[in-house]
């Protein structure tokens, strides 16, 4: 099968879209034909004064993508929504597009790239699967960009209703794509590498050097540091001097969180080993934000066997079991009841029976499940447009 993969963000840079697509591709390449659209790696004259680093790809990255044609376009941060990219539509995509011939496009969270490629894969007569992970009208409400949110809604529904299907990860997001309008729609999660997120990477010395007097609760976050990843709301449990805690990631934020957690340790982006070795010296996780269509760290964490807190909103509902894997709280209340919910888990007499549930939960959920499961939806649409493109022959009658 030729598949045809546009990106809207993609590595280096590291967020769920990127790495979705970046496990896909890993997955589709030892079958399929690919051609991958993405947005080049973002320079320093696109970084905002806040990100002064660009950013490189990984060893891994770099292994998967060798030998697949990618068709880079330009990318773009747009204020105020500075902590993701905006990929830029151009002719020779199309055209890249256009001469590969794809028998199927697939478009991982289409929202300008991805809704160009739509309009493309349908005047091209090539059927389209979306992938619905980024919220964008949500970030517009979070930013109070109230002008473009309901704007945002129509694009969307107008973007993935040009698609055959469109496959979402959480029952939260089905519910909200289906109330405004999007039709076709597929659950699809997503998989995690449960070798490299794993217990035993549990650190000691790590450990010892986020609480040298090992007289602390280690509490943790891993993800952007953004607005709209509410990663403030920790200031409650920053201020308890009997947990400290670890800040992993980078970010548009990331001068100013520091002064409203001025106790918290902040490690930076980690990847890799690294990622693993510190999620699995964490006692508990914690994942602030109300946006996430999915929230790959909550697996991320719970394979390396640790509880996660998140608010009861978005993809951590179809994740986390309350009181077997973590706790979900009302998002209304949640800075109120965070601490005390913490200390609920940290202190459980059967804590260490909820870590082992926490692997137990993702032990089935390999990428290779997860990938053959989106090879199944292509093979569906293709043979339902080969239907539609080759009705059969109704005998003339006599």
């Amino acid at each position: 099968m030729k598949i045809a993969i546009v990106a809207e963000s993609f590595p280096p840079y590291l967020n769920g879209v990127a790495n979705t697509a970046l496990r896909l591709i890993e997955h589709l390449k030892k079958d399929h034909e690919l051609l991958v659209i993405a947005p080049r790696g973002i320079s320093p004259r696109d970084i905002t004064p806040r990100r002064a680093t660009p950013l490189s790809f990984s060893p891994e990255a770099i292994h998967i993508l060798r030998d697949i044609t990618i068709v880079e376009v330009p990318a773009r941060m747009v204020p105020p929504i500075d902590s993701l990219p905006i990929s830029v539509p151009t002719f020779a995509a199309y055209r890249a597009l256009k001469n590969f011939q794809p028998d199927i496009v697939h478009l991982a969270s289409p929202y300008v790239l991805g809704g160009a490629a739509a309009f493309a894969a349908a005047h091209l007569g090539i059927p389209a699967v979306a992938v619905f992970q980024t919220d964008i009208s949500g970030y517009t409400h979070r930013y109070h960009l109230s002008a473009l949110e309901k704007a945002s809604r129509v694009w969307t529904a107008a973007i993935h209703n040009r698609c055959a299907r469109t496959l979402v990860p959480s029952t939260a997001s089905m519910q909200a794509l289906h109330k405004h309008g999007v039709e076709n729609i597929f659950h699809w999660g997503r998989g995690v590498d449960t070798t490299l997120f794993h217990p035993s990477n549990f650190d000691p010395q790590l450990r010892r050097s986020w609480d040298p007097k090992q007289k602390k609760f280690l509490v943790g976050y891993v993800g952007r540091l953004a607005a709209e990843k509410g990663v403030h709301r920790l200031r409650h449990l920053d201020d308890d001097p009997t947990i400290q805690v670890i800040i992993i990631g980078s970010g548009p934020l990331q001068d100013v969180l520091p002064e409203q957690l001025p106790n918290a340790i902040f490690m930076g982006e980690l990847r890799g080993r690294e990622l693993a070795r510190a999620y699995a010296s964490l006692d508990l996780f914690i994942h602030p934000g109300e946006y996430e269509t999915f929230c790959q760290t909550v697996q991320e964490a719970h394979a390396s066997g640790i509880p996660v807190i998140a608010p009861y909103a978005g993809g951590p509902i179809d994740l986390i079991n309350p009181g077997v894997t973590g706790d979900l709280l009302p998002l209304e209340t949640f800075e109120d009841h965070l601490q005390v919910a913490a200390h609920r888990i940290l202190k459980d007499p059967d804590l260490e029976e909820m870590k082992l549930e926490c692997r137990r939960a993702v032990a089935h959920k390999t990428w290779g499940r997860y990938g053959e499961q989106v090879v199944e939806h292509y093979r569906a649409v293709l043979a339902d447009h080969k239907r539609r493109s080759h009705p059969p022959m109704i005998p003339a009658a006599d």
